[in-house]
């Protein structure tokens, strides 16, 4: 691997200053970017002191062979924790901190939140793009040498030579050569003839090759008349804001009631302080739309998202730090942007799922956004029509503010909601997706003029390859799932590890030739959809046709203009959508979702049939909603179609509280893995018994779950196996772990990770 340049790199001869007295010293305490708790102490070599500060990376000694390994500066003083002789600072890496104070201690919170390193998080949470300084070159420039004005007396200049010299003297920055010659109306003979009488002093700096986008609101729209409830609720956040106080608001507003630009017209006025905001979506296929509903109302927007190329996000990451941006935009990761003046933080749809990280460090951006706001000591808002049961609770132990907006704009009402029974369909008992009523339904759409959604939360053409002989569905090699077939890759698909391969001719149990398709995915109800509706224009949405950059925007856009009738899709259409002329919404199989073994498969039943119902009836025409299901009389899929949110959180929350499950207990989920099954269930038995018996011995009130299979045993060719910690106080779970974790001693052949309140329970 090519070594990674370096701003400050210290000779390898001996360093006399190792031995300075402990007055004169400066010591440099170092997270390293590895899994490591400890913070190390390091002295500062004379040179770097002037130089170090924290939130910039250094290369520190570590280890008997004193290896070179990448650390964060998080600190400077002149003391440590130890009396040991300490090692040396090597090399500073950053001319200026990534990250200011405020970061830094988010970061630690993080760390200690969801018991990752400290140095892990910094690791994560500063883009790889702004860490390599992507989208920028390095030039020369040019300052005035020391005593210029003095030394110009005593030499013979020409006219071209003066001129260099009058507008170096006149600048307040060096100057690139482009530049110096320019301004100076010369080429570059007089500015060498300077450099090499050493009246002239050549630096290297870092430009940016990007230029800025903002040229004031594009497509500049006026703020909209607000209703009763819109009014209410930016009264009661701006007296938040007016009297500068952190507090989270729960805004509950119905799909249609106008959360957005309840949004923007906060913004508005956080803007006219001077101050900055953050808002989170939570799916890159919303961001095009939100975006540009904020740049046609506000001067600067900048864009944080996974699409970004390092130097697109390393662009807008100096823009965000420079403090010219007035409105940050992203999904989950936007939340660490680096705004100077922050005044508000916005979490739009706030019950979805992708704002939790998957990797280490696991945290909720929800979470993060809240500390956020506490250390800057400003409002946050969660903003959703089927919030979380966490954070409903919240308001209800008066934790959090409540803002209700139960009615929609104009007083158009929610669409009606219907439930098909789709057991004995005729259509779907001889294997269509789409049964009669749904049928009938979107002829009729199409025919009075009106578009329609179709929700499929299957991707692929069909999700099982079944063997009539065996009865054994085919199944990835790596993992314990099934695998997909799509059609249009002719290849078998595993959409947890992204394993394929061609379609077997043969069962791969027991040979033989009969396999069959079960099941139908998005690719599928396209094809079905073609041949029952012919003539009608189609378009599927789903990330296998969204890969290319733009195509979430463009296919959203060709909707929008009505080139397409009917759009399916998976959940990236199920919220946050708004057009006006859609009359239609089919979810084509309700309890998908319904029956998977994770205590939140109702919460997400409701919150998606309830979001994509919420697409449809926001313009003059109405609108209805038909709901598939062969689970009719499920509580949750009768909530969801008479739009009881309330009703069925009751329900729910009784159900959690009975079961001491969140969110009235935390959760922390401990897994193992390994290439050997035995070897991992054998540390999974060991590590839970060291957690049993340190609980009993110390009485703390943490029930230990498991350990267990997980529930997808096999993936990426590695067995799991889990536990879980349970405890109505976070506080007992870490301090459990504190106190356990530094007596593992895990097999080297196994891995282990922690998911403090996991969502994922696969």
């Amino acid at each position: 691997m090519a070594k990674q340049a370096t701003l400050f790199e210290l000779p390898p001869d001996p360093l006399p200053w190792e031995l300075a007295a402990d007055a004169d010293r400066v010591v440099a305490g170092v997270v390293l970017a590895r899994p490591m708790e400890t913070v190390y102490h390091y002295l500062v070599p004379e040179p770097l002191r002037e130089i170090i500060k924290p939130g910039q990376r250094v290369r520190v000694p570590l280890g008997a062979g004193d290896s070179p390994t990448l650390g964060y500066c998080v600190e400077v003083g002149t003391t440590a924790p130890t009396s040991r002789r300490l090692k040396s600072v090597l090399e500073i890496l950053d001319r200026d901190p990534l990250i200011g104070p405020e970061m830094l201690a988010l970061t630690k919170w993080i760390g200690e939140r969801y018991l990752a390193s400290w140095g892990q998080v910094l690791e994560t949470v500063i883009p790889a793009g702004v860490k390599k300084q992507s989208g920028t070159r390095e030039i020369v420039c040019y300052v005035p040498a020391e005593g210029l004005s003095e030394k110009v007396l005593s030499t013979r200049l020409s006219k071209k030579q003066r001129a260099v010299v009058d507008v170096l003297l006149a600048s307040t920055e060096p100057l690139a050569v482009d530049e110096l010659a320019m301004k100076a109306d010369c080429g570059t003979g007089p500015i060498q003839w300077l450099r090499e009488r050493q009246l002239i002093v050549p630096m290297k700096r870092r430009m940016s090759t990007w230029e800025d986008e903002d040229v004031g609101p594009v497509n500049p729209q006026t703020d909209l008349v607000l209703n009763e409830d819109q009014q209410k609720a930016v009264n009661q956040i701006l007296s938040l804001v007016r009297k500068k106080e952190h507090q989270t608001v729960l805004l509950h507003g119905i799909t249609g009631s106008g959360k957005t630009e309840v949004y923007i017209q906060t913004i508005r006025e956080i803007v006219s302080y001077g101050k900055q905001a953050i808002v989170l979506v939570p799916e890159i296929s919303l961001t095009p739309q939100t975006i540009r509903r904020f740049r046609s109302r506000f001067d600067s927007v900048a864009v944080l998202h996974s699409h970004l190329t390092d130097s697109e996000r390393h662009a807008q990451w100096q823009r965000i730090a420079a403090g010219g941006v007035q409105v940050v935009v992203g999904a989950r990761s936007a939340i660490f942007a680096p705004t100077p003046q922050l005044g508000l933080i916005i979490i739009d749809e706030e019950h979805e799922t992708t704002f939790k990280q998957q990797t280490t460090p696991r945290y909720h951006a929800r979470e993060v956004a809240r500390e956020r706001a506490r250390l800057a000591g400003v409002p946050l808002i969660l903003g959703s029509a089927t919030p979380t049961l966490e954070s409903l609770v919240r308001t209800r132990q008066k934790k959090d503010l409540l803002i209700s907006m139960p009615r929609r704009v104009e007083g158009r009402p929610l669409p009606p909601v219907s439930i098909v029974d789709v057991r004995n369909d005729p259509h779907v008992q001889r294997g269509e997706a789409i049964g009669r009523a749904l049928m009938n339904s979107v002829t009729q759409c199409v025919r009075d003029g009106g578009q329609a959604i179709l929700f499929l939360n299957l991707r692929g053409y069909s999700p099982v390859l079944w063997c009539q002989k065996c009865g054994v569905g085919v199944r990835c090699p790596d993992c314990d799932l099934t695998l997909t077939w799509h059609a249009d890759r002719q290849k078998v698909v595993c959409h947890s590890c992204d394993y394929e391969a061609a379609k077997p001719a043969v069962c791969p149990n027991c040979q033989f030739p009969g396999l069959k398709y079960l099941g139908t995915g998005t690719q599928r109800l396209e094809q079905e959809l073609a041949a029952k509706f012919k003539g009608m224009r189609l378009l599927r949405m789903d990330s296998d046709s969204m890969k290319a950059p733009g195509s979430h925007d463009e296919a959203l856009e060709r909707f929008r203009r009505h080139e397409v009738d009917i759009l399916l899709g998976t959940q990236m259409i199920a919220k946050g959508l708004d057009f006006p002329n859609v009359t239609l919404v089919g979810v084509v199989a309700a309890d998908t979702l319904l029956h998977q073994p994770d205590l939140r498969a109702s919460e997400r039943t409701f919150q998606l049939i309830a979001q994509v119902a919420g697409r449809t009836g926001r313009g003059e025409k109405g609108g209805r909603v038909i709901v598939q299901t062969s689970c009719p009389d499920e509580p949750v899929i009768q909530r969801a179609a008479k739009h009881d949110y309330l009703g069925f959180a009751a329900g729910e929350l009784r159900h959690r509280q009975e079961l001491k499950a969140p969110p009235f207990t935390h959760l922390a989920r401990i897994i193992l893995r390994g290439e050997h099954e035995t070897q991992v269930n054998e540390e999974a038995r060991r590590i839970t018994l060291l957690y049993r018996e340190a609980a009993k011995a110390q009485n703390r009130p943490v029930r230990i779950l498991g350990p267990a299979p997980a529930p997808l045993t096999r993936l990426r060719k590695m067995f799991r196996f889990h536990f879980q910690l349970s405890a109505e106080s976070l506080d007992e779970i870490h301090a459990l772990w504190r106190e356990v974790q530094p007596k593992i001693d895990v097999h080297p052949n196994v891995e282990m990770t922690i998911d403090v309140d996991p969502l994922d329970m696969r």
